[in-house]
């Protein structure tokens, strides 16, 4: 099977793709989508995997990406815009796009990456345009999976990066003291998920919430990440609407960056109503050993 994939370099993407060319027993074929030649160099470099250089502006870069595919695997989009990028350009258009392309590349079937949250009805910009995005693939004519997604831990995620930061000192100040709840999703469980769904096609649209096996606080999951590196790290409190009001003012300065929207999902509750992780074939990572793996690949990396 050839999978078309946008977002290759990013730290999902490689993960996936070393699954590609590692794991999957020669299933798949992998068409990199990279938005620049300097990222092709950030690749695994495999027989497996094909890189190419796309522009979102430009179809026939991304008729090139997905000619003979039979699935896309879309996991471009942001959650801090700058002033090259935006919600509307990287989430939304950049869907529009690929989207369109698959239908006259006839691509089979469309896997796209979501967010927990995502609803086009969202006062919060950033899961609105989830839920745009979700909404143009659910109403593209193309069979679709759609997974949302927690926090993901794993070598190179913002989140993993920011909790091996906190933990690492002595003391911390977090949003709201890190009372909101998460459910860490180990990256390597998702590429399960993901080629789970590139193998097993279904008709029509399915969306599915995928959540690692461990709801617990952001304090919790400091503390025990400290733990598990030797040494207790001591959590304290700044206001949210403290953080968010500087946010609104540095806003109006310098655009982008951590603003009010970011703040709200980064201390959003994670909750689902059901885990699909039977659904997608994903025999869930305990969340210790996937810390264990994430602080042994960042100790390597020193």
């Amino acid at each position: 099977m050839r999978i078309a994939i946008t977002g290759a370099n990013s730290s999902v993407g490689k993960v996936l793709l070393n699954h590609i060319a590692t794991q999957a027993n020669g299933d798949f074929k992998a068409y990199a989508g990279v938005r620049t030649r300097q990222a092709v160099a950030t690749l695994p470099s495999n027989p497996t995997i094909t890189p190419y250089v796309i522009c979102y502006g430009d179809r026939d870069s991304l008729m090139a990406l997905l000619e003979g595919a039979n699935c896309l695997v879309h996991l471009a989009g942001i959650l801090i815009e700058s002033k090259y990028s935006s919600y509307q350009t990287a989430n939304v258009d950049a869907t529009q796009a690929i989207v369109a392309a698959c239908r006259h590349a006839a691509v089979d079937h469309i896997v796209l990456i979501s967010a927990l949250g995502a609803d086009i009805n969202s006062g919060n910009r950033y899961y609105r345009s989830k839920g745009v995005a979700e909404q143009i693939v659910a109403q593209s004519g193309v069979a679709a999976t759609i997974i949302r997604t927690p926090i993901l831990l794993g070598s190179g995620t913002a989140g993993a990066q920011a909790l091996v930061a906190m933990a690492s000192r002595a003391s911390v100040t977090t949003l709201g003291g890190g009372h909101h709840s998460l459910c860490p999703l180990d990256v390597d469980d998702l590429s399960d998920a993901i080629l789970h769904c590139c193998r097993m096609q279904a008709d029509g649209v399915a969306i599915h919430e995928l959540v690692g096996p461990t709801p617990l606080s952001h304090r919790d999951l400091i503390h025990m990440t400290g733990q598990l590196m030797g040494h207790n790290v001591s959590v304290a409190a700044v206001p949210v609407w403290t953080a968010k009001l500087g946010a609104a003012v540095a806003g109006w300065i310098r655009p982008g960056g951590m603003t009010p929207t970011v703040i709200d999902v980064i201390t959003a509750d994670e909750t689902v109503r059901r885990n699909a992780a039977v659904d997608l074939g994903v025999n869930l990572t305990p969340l210790t050993v996937t810390l264990k793996k994430l602080l042994s690949k960042t100790t390597l990396s020193q």
